[in-house]
């Protein structure tokens, strides 16, 4: 069973009869419960990954997340690589979502070579347990 599969099941999106027969479900949010929880509130979302690499692609983020309510997942090492100024420019386009669109953000990884932040719209309930 592939993890998109498996994500599917747990959003409720895909009916399994092994479901009914052995509570998949229970051992899912048992063996592989993570700190992040996404509750959705419309019946599809898209979620996006990313590698910012100028302005354009921080507009393309901020279209995602303020018009279409698609979550994204930003990789912002290559612009902290690039130039200070260009990281400085995609914090602050991440700080206006945030101020003025309710978006919310979480730092999913931070190391040497990744600099992952999850970016969610107002209307998906990103929750940091733990």
């Amino acid at each position: 069973m592939s993890f998109t599969d498996t994500l599917k099941r747990s959003l409720g999106f895909e009916e399994s009869l092994d479901n009914k027969k052995n509570n998949w479900g229970d051992d899912f949010r048992r063996d592989y419960s993570s700190d992040y929880t996404i509750f959705p509130e419309q019946s599809f979302y898209e979620i996006i990954l990313i590698r910012p690499k100028s302005a354009d692609d921080m507009d393309y983020v901020l279209d995602q997340v303020v018009e279409e309510n698609n979550p994204v997942i930003l990789d912002l090492s290559f612009l902290e690589k690039k130039s200070p100024s260009d990281f400085r420019m995609a914090g602050s386009k991440l700080k206006y979502i945030r101020e003025n669109h309710g978006a919310k953000a979480l730092l999913l990884a931070q190391c040497k070579n990744k600099n992952l932040i999850i970016v969610s719209p107002k209307k998906v309930n990103l929750m940091k347990k733990g």
